[in-house]
């Protein structure tokens, strides 16, 4: 059996697309049907070299998404043909498998535990939860990742208090998903920078109580007039931008926490005054907002179905397999907040 699949075969490049050959379900193993992904920003990490040179080429790409199981392998216990799952790079219950390696003209195509960016994908059982048959798949695709890593930088990392105030540094995909978090965990103010203005409509959206336009003034002046002199109880970084996460840790006061969500790039280099690090204050990495997908999933589904948070104002953009270079393209721009592919 073939599938459509986007390759990334060279470092800097487009995608390739093409069909690759899918392996023989071995142990713990589940053949997913995709039916939506996030394109989210790990991935164009991935393809500009973010972490350094890439061993894996040529590989597939994509960690966040929804489908229906077609088929499981043996000793898979957690799903079963025709469940409606979300696919998730954090692992959660289930076995721990091996990653497949698909064919793609007689040559190997890596891949991860799990993938996203092909029709059909071999996942790991242990990056699936089963959920309801009302979520939308874009729904599922939003609860990998969005939803998981952006309230547990909330809950896991910044064990954020009733009350206290929260800066969101990037209004990506997951910053959004910081913000709603934040909301939900009530925070006041909750402060989202960015330098554009439709994802700070969508933070708005989201539950922001105040916007600042980074590209319109200096926002460190800015969230200082918000929050106080002394700067937030916590605040996050999407950007991976060292320049401007050092500004973010200014902006966190004395007995807070800076929270970095955003990868840097491996040549780049932090540079702050630690003295501040003694006395309390934290600068904390998030690896997924430390998420227990299948703990957390089921969680914040029931608070979906109940009306708590909404998730349809979320995706900005919609794309094709076959028009995920322009997808990415659009990303790296900035013209686009949440991107999906759409099967």
């Amino acid at each position: 059996m073939k599938t459509a699949a986007a390759i990334l075969v060279e470092q800097k490049k487009d995608l390739e697309l093409d069909e690759v050959e899918i392996p023989a379900l071995s142990y713990g193993q589940v053949l997913v049907e995709i039916k939506a992904s996030r394109i989210c920003g790990s991935q164009i990490g991935e393809i500009m070299g973010v972490k350094g040179q890439d061993k894996w080429l040529p590989h597939l790409l994509g960690h966040e998404g929804g489908g229906i199981v077609h088929e499981i392998g043996p000793e898979v216990s957690t799903v079963k043909p025709g469940d409606r799952v979300v696919l998730h790079w954090r692992p959660g219950k289930g076995i721990d498998a091996s990653a497949p390696k698909y064919k793609r003209n007689g040559q190997t195509v890596n891949a991860g535990q799990v993938t996203t960016f092909n029709n059909f994908a071999v996942v790991s059982e242990n990056r699936l939860t089963k959920v309801s048959e009302n979520l939308s798949f874009e729904d599922c695709a939003l609860l990998a990742d969005t939803i998981t890593t952006g309230f547990g930088v909330i809950n896991n990392n910044a064990k954020v208090k009733i009350g206290q105030s929260v800066v969101i540094v990037g209004c990506g995909g997951i910053g959004l998903g910081v913000v709603l978090g934040a909301s939900l965990a009530g925070a006041h103010p909750i402060v989202a920078v960015d330098l554009h203005e439709q994802k700070l409509e969508k933070a708005k959206a989201s539950g922001a109580t105040h916007v600042v336009n980074a590209s319109k003034t200096d926002f460190v002046e800015a969230v200082r007039e918000i929050v106080g002199a002394s700067g937030a109880d916590v605040v996050t970084d999407g950007t991976g931008n060292p320049d401007i996460l050092a500004k973010a840790f200014s902006l966190t006061n004395s007995k807070g926490a800076c929270v970095l969500v955003g990868v840097m790039h491996h040549e780049r280099q932090l540079s702050l005054n630690t003295l501040p690090l003694h006395f309390d204050k934290k600068l904390v990495g998030s690896e997924g907002g430390s998420s227990q997908p299948h703990i957390e999933i089921p969680r914040y589904v029931r608070m979906f179905n109940e009306g708590r948070f909404r998730l349809d104002s979320f995706v900005s953009h919609r794309y094709r397999l076959d028009q995920v270079n322009e997808g990415i393209k659009a990303m790296i721009n900035g013209e686009v907040v949440h991107a999906m592919i759409e099967f």
